[in-house]
């Protein structure tokens, strides 16, 4: 099965809810051993725990795990492989690019089929042109893989460079357009490509073009939650299909990972129950979100 097809069964059994696990300097709670390098191996492995039956993909940020150096990746190894054996389907957030060989070496370490960091997807950033994206690509064909280009995206400085004009577009959409035969070749069965697209929340109009220029992208959304987005912001560039709205999922991080009530919890239990109640909160804002849109 196809990337693409695998996304859409797993947003079409739990919804639309990607969880982000970005497990930042100082929010480690002392009940899983703080900001160490034991202490993220043990929160993301409960964080498996907790989501697993509620949402279906999850999106690590590689950078909190290298920040502790060979003993957080083999953390964030460890995680993974838990993911794997939850069901999951694993984006992994590492924005890479570079030239051919280079990129090579990413294609080795994330998707590779001996990967030691293996995920479903990776983030790529497109800015050094499409030949750094092609070993991305023609790895995703081989292993059944997605690739995630970054097109518009959800932090404030976003339009210093994607929102400049480049012969009377911005350029976020001279870049999407440009990708038209990379989308073309992961389309899976369901019609959908495993070229996936982040496009923040953050920018609802911009959404919507790229939805009109990649009819048949799946988006990854961050901007909702904690960076201010609405569920209705985050879904403006999903389309009805089949019944239901789709066309990617929605990114959350800091409240499903770290709401107010986990952070304060003074057992596993009580932390647990708030990981629940956060995950099932967003899940359901989103459905909602979406019932109202279709």
């Amino acid at each position: 099965m196809s990337f693409a097809d695998r996304l859409i069964a797993a947003t079409d059994e739990f919804g639309p809810l990607c969880v982000g696990l970005d497990p930042h300097a100082g929010r480690i709670p002392d009940l899983f051993g703080g900001d160490t390098p034991e202490g993220l191996e043990a929160w993301g492995l409960a964080m498996i725990e907790a989501v697993k039956g509620r949402a279906g993909v999850i999106k690590p940020q590689s950078a909190f795990y290298e920040r502790h150096g060979w003993q957080g990746m083999r953390a964030l190894a460890t995680i993974l492989e838990a993911a794997r054996e939850a069901g999951l389907t694993v984006l992994m957030d590492a924005k890479r690019g570079d030239i051919g060989s280079t990129a090579e070496g990413y294609v080795s370490a994330f998707l590779a089929s001996d990967a030691p960091f293996p995920c479903d997807a990776l983030t790529v950033n497109p800015y050094m042109g499409l030949d750094t994206l092609e070993p991305h690509v023609r790895a995703a064909e081989e292993h059944a893989k997605g690739v995630i280009v970054l097109a518009r995206t959800s932090n404030p400085g976003s339009a210093d460079f994607q929102s400049r004009s480049l012969e009377g577009a911005p350029l976020f959409e001279r870049v999407v357009e440009a990708l038209a035969p990379m989308i073309e070749r992961l389309k899976g069965e369901s019609g959908w490509s495993g070229l996936m697209l982040v496009t923040g929340a953050t920018g609802p109009d911009e959404a919507r073009r790229l939805r009109a220029l990649a009819p048949d992208a799946l988006f990854l959304v961050p901007g909702y939650g904690a960076q201010g987005a609405s569920a209705a912001d985050a879904l403006s560039g999903f389309v009805p299909r089949g019944g239901r709205l789709a066309g990617g999922v929605v990114s959350a991080s800091r409240s499903v990972s770290f709401p107010p009530e986990a952070q304060q919890a003074r057992s596993l239990a009580d932390w647990r129950q708030a990981i629940i109640a956060a995950t099932n909160a967003a899940q359901t804002d989103l459905m909602a979100a979406a019932t109202k849109l279709t």
